[in-house]
């Protein structure tokens, strides 16, 4: 009982021997900074506190060791291998370069994690053993200065550098200068404190865009000295690479003007951060989360990260701590086991998400582009290291909302139109008119309605193109290049929003979507056929039921001999009869059937059990399917059938016959230009398209829509334009009408210059207009209403029944007209063949036997007398009774009377 106890026991015994204890001692190495090593033990405070409320800190207790240290390596080196044989399970900082290589070093050799919070100078991207750095990789930092210089079309720059590490961060932007032709320069601040000498040098060379990228300790001052030379102007433009920009006292640069862009890593209106600064806001002296520099901030939540992946490593393994002397050969055996935690685990903290690569390389780094206004540092801009190549802007707003919208009400902007149907036209008036008051349109009527929403006036101008990019000089022309140069302010039209025109000017939410279509002209009636009346059934139908009238007819005739009811006296009956009769003769059996079908019925009528069950059966069959077609018969006749050469974009590109084309150098083009020459794209039959509108140019593309029309409407040609003008085409053009879907999706905006602070308030106005319903109103008023549109719809359809055309039921009187004939044919054939058979057995010529018939026949007589074998005629002898069986298998009852009956 005793054994079984222990062996109960054990397991337990061992599990607390071998397992990690309550408390573990982690080490930080200080330079002199004070405030990151408060910030180290103020997150181990927090990980033991929070651990008995936290399920991701529960059962963590961390012993903080701080020490500070010099930059001798040798008493660097003794420092931590005492911490080492104290049994420690991770070493923070220190933040020198040297000195925290050395430190990554030893710990690598041990097994034991390293942590580290300081910018890399230019570390490649490699595998870091077992060091992790919370601190963004110098890779990242170079992708968003280069997409800077990139969005900002910097051309000319010049970089402001402090020493080589700087330099490794612009590496980027120096290969600039030889792919993409742009021109860097580079000036060296020097040893200082005097730096003027540098910034003089980039005020002499009269150079506007200027790159600082210098140490947090020698920022402020290099910025003082910069606007005390003069090159912190309106016409200047400065990006500092700094991540601890907002930390600064950046007043003496509010009013001077300069375009000052910077970056940040902590955002302080994250939720995490301002809960967390309140929590700790009077240990650690700070009063704003703008006063939080970001090494601190990592230190904090390198800790953080810390405590979850060691919680995890708990829960994993039952390991220990392991004292390791410098002069031996031991590793901690966790020690790759608790970094391959801590680059899977992650969590949220002062400086967002932090997160790992396979590599120990922070990922998922999200920086907020900021720029310096009179109101302080505002965010403009967002940027994901991970998800996304460019920047996503945000609405720039240099001043209040209640003061962009005053100032709306006191601006007049110039609107560009272009005279396009129904966009923008000229007023049909017999007056003169001027002003706005020449033109009115689709496009015009929104603009009209946004400036009654916010209150602005605005002056049309008319311009003939919407503009497209020159490849040699990258210039704009049209309404974009207007825009561009600030020559106008908006642009309204049928502007398809584009990646290419997003990269010149903004653009509104789309006010209309649409995509690419077809329009042909109408597709032609198909002729009634001449036997439409066969149409309510189909080729298979009929065969079957011709097969199915003989197979039927047949077994008639013989179900009807084997049927001893159908067998009958011969009328006027005999009460001995030599010979019975069968009303179901093989003709017979084949009228019967075929008068069902007519239903027309027959004099012949089934007189056994076995015949009248299957003349059900085919009555009923005949009565489905002769209500079936005459049911069917209506709609055929009617309805005539509409044939299209083509129903698709696929089915016009292998036409021979029918030309095919779009506007010239319009988006439809691009649309199909885009597809040939993309290298991600295997359909073939956009780029077939784009090669043969290439390859007849001149014949196949318009210059403009009209002229398109034109050729829709007197060639075999069909246009490739935008669902909507298609639409506005058909409501006026009745033989004109769009065939297919739609190739793409697009959207018409509003164009408007680059980052321009209006235009939140232009689609919050036509966010209003458009759930309102006033957009759709405009539409159908301008499309099925104004200047024609609706006519063809007028003309549509009516709900009366079309007239029947000789054309629909010219077959019917066709089969009347053959079976006539071959009745007429055939009755001629039977009175030959009678006569021939009568001057036979009469022993006459045939020809006066003919002559005598064709007499009777003039006659019109009612009754045709006998003929004997002398010629001689006579109503009571040879009176034959050949088929007198009386109608419906009647049978008169003989009565035989005797003299005595009087009696």
């Amino acid at each position: 009982m005793v054994t079984k106890r222990l062996l109960i026991l054990l397991p337990i015994f061992l599990s607390c021997v071998l397992g990690f204890p309550k408390k573990v001692r982690i080490a930080g190495l200080f330079d002199q900074d004070k405030a990151i090593q408060r910030m180290f033990e103020s997150s181990i405070n927090t990980v033991n506190v929070e651990r008995n409320e936290n399920k991701e800190l529960s059962n963590v207790f961390f012993e903080s060791e701080s020490t500070v240290i010099e930059t001798d390596l040798f008493e660097v080196s003794t420092k931590v291998c005492e911490l080492l044989k104290t049994g420690i399970v991770g070493i923070f900082g220190p933040q020198e370069k040297v000195t925290a290589e050395y430190v990554q070093s030893m710990c690598d050799t041990m097994e034991v994690p390293h942590i580290s919070v300081r910018q890399d100078p230019g570390e490649p991207l490699q595998p870091r053993g077992l060091s992790l750095n919370l601190y963004p990789h110098v890779s990242a930092l170079s992708r968003i200065y280069d997409q800077l210089v990139t969005e900002f079309k910097w051309k000319s720059f010049a970089i402001l550098y402090e020493n080589t590490d700087s330099l490794i961060r612009m590496h980027p932007l120096l290969k600039r200068c030889d792919s993409q032709g742009d021109s860097a320069f580079m000036f060296h601040l020097g040893e200082g404190p005097n730096y003027r000498q540098a910034i003089q040098d980039i005020k002499r060379s009269e150079i506007e865009n200027i790159i600082i990228d210098c140490s947090y300790d020698i920022l402020s001052e290099v910025l003082k000295q910069a606007q005390q030379v003069g090159i912190l102007s309106e016409k200047h433009k400065v990006i500092v690479t700094s991540l601890d920009l907002q930390t600064l006292d950046l007043q003496p640069y509010q009013y001077s003007g300069v375009n000052f862009t910077g970056l940040r890593l902590i955002d302080p209106e994250d939720p995490i951060v301002q809960q967390t600064l309140d929590k700790h806001k009077n240990e650690w002296g700070l009063d704003d989360p703008s006063e939080l520099q970001v090494e601190h901030a990592l230190m904090y939540d390198a800790v953080q990260l810390f405590a979850r992946a060691f919680k995890q490593l708990k829960d994993a393994t039952k390991g220990n701590i392991k004292k390791l002397p410098c002069d031996g050969s031991d590793r901690w055996e966790h020690g790759l086991s608790f970094s391959n935690f801590m680059r899977s685990t992650e969590t949220r903290g002062l400086t967002g998400l932090v997160k790992f690569d396979r590599d120990g390389v922070r990922s998922n780094i999200q920086l907020d582009v900021v720029r310096l206004t009179e109101n302080g540092l505002i965010k403009i801009g967002v940027w994901n290291s991970t998800t996304g190549k460019n920047i996503e802007w945000i609405s720039e707003t240099n001043t209040k909302k209640s003061d962009i919208e005053l100032s709306l009400q006191n601006q007049t902007f110039t609107v560009l139109i272009a005279l396009t149907d129904p966009y923008g036209m000229e007023k049909e008036s017999s007056t003169t008119l001027s002003g706005n008051e020449r033109y009115e349109g689709f496009g015009i009527d929104i603009i009209d309605r946004i400036s009654q929403i916010l209150g602005f006036n605005y002056t049309l101008q008319v311009e003939s193109s919407t503009g497209a990019k020159n490849n040699r000089t990258g210039k704009w022309s049209g309404m974009l290049g207007k825009i561009i140069n600030d020559e106008a302010d908006l642009a309204i039209t049928d502007l398809t929003i584009t990646s290419q025109r997003e990269e010149a000017v903004d653009f509104t939410n789309p006010f209309m979507n649409l995509g690419i279509s077809i329009l042909y002209r109408k597709p032609t009636k198909t002729p009634p056929s001449l036997f439409s009346f066969l149409s309510p059934f189909s080729s298979d139908v009929w065969s079957y039921l011709i097969g199915v009238y003989i197979i039927v007819s047949l077994l008639l005739f013989v179900i009807g001999r084997l049927c001893p009811a159908e067998w009958n006296n011969p009328y006027p009956c005999v009460e001995e009869a030599e010979e019975l009769e069968n009303q179901f003769t093989f003709k017979n059996a084949f009228w019967f059937a075929i008068g069902a079908i007519m239903q027309q019925g027959s004099e012949i009528a089934p007189i056994g059990i076995s015949t009248r069950m299957m003349a059900s059966c085919w009555w009923f069959f005949c009565l489905i399917m002769v209500s079936s077609y005459t049911a069917n018969l209506a709609a055929f006749l009617t309805v005539e059938t509409v044939v299209s050469p083509f129903d698709n974009v696929e089915e016009l590109a292998k036409k021979k016959n029918i030309k095919y084309g779009a506007k010239l150098n319009g988006a439809t083009f691009n649309f199909f230009k885009n597809f040939a020459n993309s290298k991600d794209s295997d359909y073939s039959t956009y780029k077939e398209m784009y090669n043969y509108m290439i390859a007849n140019e001149k014949d196949v593309m318009p210059e403009t829509n009209d002229l398109g029309l034109a050729k829709v409407k007197t060639e075999e040609y069909a246009f490739l334009m935008e669902s909507s003008s298609i639409e506005y085409t058909i409501e006026r053009e009745c033989n004109m009408t769009q065939i297919g879907g739609l190739l793409d999706e697009k959207g018409y905006g509003i164009a408007i210059k680059k980052y321009s602070p209006y235009r939140h308030h232009l689609n919050t106005a036509l966010l209003k207009l458009s759930e309102s319903g006033i957009i759709t109103e405009l539409k159908k008023k301008w499309w099925q209403e104004k200047r024609g549109g609706g006519k063809c719809r007028e003309n549509g359809g009516t709900s009366s029944a079309e007239e029947l055309g000789l054309n629909n039921v010219g077959g019917v009187f066709l089969v009347l007209t053959v079976g006539v004939a071959l009745s007429c044919v055939y009755t001629i054939f039977e009175l030959l063949l009678d006569v021939g058979r009568t001057s036979i057995r009469e022993n006459v010529s045939f020809k006066e036997e003919l002559m005598n018939e064709l007499k009777f026949i003039m006659k019109c007589s009612s009754s045709k007398p006998t003929r004997r074998r002398n010629g001689t005629s006579s109503k009571s002898e040879d009176n034959s009774t050949r088929g007198c069986t009386p109608p419906y298998g009647f049978i008169p009852t003989v009565i035989t009377t005797s003299p005595t009956d009087d009696k």
